[in-house]
């Protein structure tokens, strides 16, 4: 499935299938994370918005999913929070408790 595609399903489904389709979309997407400038990179090749993204990141941040990084000023990181999940796509406690 495309990011466009995959963007738009998140923007519809509600419930317990919103946050898979948004975790769905983050992987998608930070696959992607290491090229610059990022949120061109997504317009231009995939038609995606950095709204959308940084949408799905705060909802998955609302449900205690992900800790989106943040810099001194408070500021929100998400493409290095992405770049983070495409490092580590399970984190260590998220895993144990898996099993």
């Amino acid at each position: 499935m495309n990011l466009k595609t995959l963007t738009k399903l998140y923007r519809v489904v509600l419930g317990d299938e919103k946050v898979e389709r948004a975790w769905e979309l983050v992987r998608k997407v930070a696959r992607y994370s290491n090229r610059e400038p990022y949120w061109e990179f997504l317009k231009q090749n995939f038609e995606v918005r950095a709204e959308d993204v940084k949408d799905a990141l705060r909802f998955l941040e609302e449900k205690g999913e992900i800790q989106i990084k943040r810099s001194v000023d408070g500021r929100r990181l998400y493409v290095s929070t992405l770049k983070d999940i495409r490092k580590n796509p399970v984190k260590l406690d998220r895993w144990l408790g898996l099993t």
